[in-house]
């Protein structure tokens, strides 16, 4: 069979022959109809991602959309090794699989679910957001972010306020608040703390996420405590790292969390994605992403970041 190959951790994943795979008990053969190309695919694909296991001769592609031999179609997460799902086909544990709705896609569903399954997990299982809490995205500009509008206002959020850098993409959004990270935007931040947030999902840590922290948190103390500000973690675009003074825990009602592998169970992961896509028709949502030919992986990989790109069987 075809399929996307790394052969090294240095290099640019190959178009190129791959065994096919054989199925033992538990595991299912898929045709693979849709694969997206996330952030996390191209960090384990380049060996930079916490989950990496430093080995190299794999296909990239942590999900897809695939139809097994009776012709049924499901969401597959976590193909098993060494069968991603950036192939003609994929391999996948049975129980690591939920079918997708007829009335989806298949590249619809491996958009949305690759676009919205983190803030879904956020806000479902680690945050548990309430109806009527007031949720603040960092980072809404970018395809998850701006998915994470769409969930919040699906789980009930009664306020959303979108942060980001791009003024124009911020402007799309169907947010209440809109706050464009210039030299205003500290003042702003501070006025939506000072009303009150309940749930941060930060996609970009660094730089930003230090800004909002100090709205958040600066000159809090009191001796009838803060209200809870539960702040989720799931992204490091804007950088790994950030300075943090333990008074700013011990100050305010801040707690920090993360969402992702390893902070959620897998089954959950899936659990998730199933719920996600059985909403997906009715709640309406929508995502920005281009398809492409598996052979012209290349153009995706090294494409617009803020595009979501779902790669198809060549025809």
């Amino acid at each position: 069979m075809k399929a996307v190959v790394v052969n090294s951790f240095d290099e640019i994943p190959t178009f190129q022959d791959f065994r096919e795979p054989e199925a033992r008990a538990g595991e299912v053969i898929l045709t693979v109809n849709a694969a997206a190309l996330s952030p996390i695919v191209k960090a384990l694909a380049s060996g930079k991602h916490y989950a990496s296991d430093g080995r190299v001769g794999f296909v990239p592609g942590v999900d897809g959309i695939g139809t097994d031999s009776d012709g049924r179609r499901f969401y597959f997460l976590f193909p098993v090794a060494p069968f991603g799902s950036m192939a003609q086909i994929s391999l996948a544990a049975r129980a690591m699989t939920v079918p997708v709705p007829e009335a989806v896609s298949s590249v619809q569903a491996a958009a949305v679910v690759t676009g919205a399954l983190a803030s879904w997990i956020a806000y479902s299982r680690r945050a548990r957001l309430q109806i009527g809490e007031t949720v603040l995205i960092i980072g809404a500009t970018g395809a998850s972010g701006s998915m994470a509008v769409q969930t919040a206002k699906h789980f009930g959020a009664g306020k959303v306020i979108a942060v980001g850098r791009n003024e124009a993409k911020l402007g799309r959004l169907e947010a209440d608040v809109k706050i464009t990270l210039d030299d205003n935007a500290d003042e702003q931040l501070r006025e939506q703390f000072d009303q009150g947030v309940d749930v941060v999902l930060d996609f970009l840590w660094g730089e930003p996420a230090s800004r909002v922290l100090t709205a958040a948190t600066k000159d809090r103390p009191s001796r009838l405590g803060q209200a809870r500000i539960r702040y989720v973690q799931l992204g490091t675009m804007a950088g790994d790292e950030i300075a943090l003074g333990g008074n700013i825990l011990r100050g305010s009602g801040l707690e920090l969390m993360g969402s992702g592998i390893g902070s959620v169970a897998v089954t959950e992961l899936l659990a998730g994605a199933g719920e996600l896509l059985s909403a997906t028709h009715a709640a309406g949502f929508d995502t920005n992403y281009e398809s492409l030919p598996l052979s012209c992986f290349q153009e995706a990989w090294g494409g617009n970041p803020d595009v979501r790109y779902i790669l198809m069987p060549d025809q």
